[in-house]
């Protein structure tokens, strides 16, 4: 590979970076892959080897967000977490953990709220909203951990607030072995109510 070719090959890299974090700052997109996709084709890059990996997005998003949308950004990630608290506090009895951008602070315009919940029980969960009729989607996510990789029952609430929430139901067991982040690999950040509550006092 010569000279130029490398370095074309790390500016549309680059460009493919930028892009994917205006996407997921301006549009709304949560998904990294599908921010990356989006942006390697608007640029014409059919080459995956130019797609960068999630933490150099991740950066470029947080980056984009300081430069572009420092107040509006801030007083959005606000209002997120003041939900967050709302919706942790009716859900202690799970033993609720935040988690995703809202916890991270790269929350964007139109994030949702990310939860982990721990209970042998995830049918109580659903009866718990049912009762108090709220509307949810139920679905699953895959969740890789160190050992392996399992389907995770998924409820997303729609109309308790500014925001979606999505709460992944786990098992107790689970608190000892924390899946993986899809960003860096590493054990996926999660805070219980004292500390989201915390981050609102500062």
């Amino acid at each position: 590979m010569t000279r130029n070719s490398s370095s074309s090959r790390s500016h549309l890299r680059e460009r493919i970076t930028q892009l994917a974090a205006r996407f997921m700052a301006e549009d709304g997109i949560d998904d990294f892959a599908l921010a990356k996709r989006k942006a390697a084709r608007q640029l014409g890059a059919a080459d995956t080897q130019n797609l960068p990996n999630n933490s150099e997005i991740e950066q470029a998003l947080r980056d984009y967000q300081a430069l572009y949308q420092r107040d509006e950004q801030h007083h959005r990630l606000r209002e997120l977490r003041m939900q967050a608290v709302r919706v942790m506090r009716e859900l202690a009895p799970f033993d609720p953990h935040l988690t995703g951008a809202v916890l991270t602070g790269i929350a964007a315009r139109y994030s949702a709220i990310q939860l982990m919940l721990f209970t042998d029980s995830p049918k109580d969960v659903e009866l718990f909203w049912l009762n108090r009729n709220l509307a949810f989607k139920a679905s699953e996510k895959r969740y890789r951990f160190s050992d392996s990789v399992r389907p995770i029952p998924v409820l997303t609430l729609t109309g308790s607030g500014d925001a979606d929430v999505s709460v992944a139901i786990f098992s107790t067991a689970d608190l000892k072995r924390v899946p993986l982040s899809s960003i860096d690999g590493r054990a996926i950040e999660k805070a219980r109510l004292p500390t989201v509550e915390a981050m609102l006092d500062t």
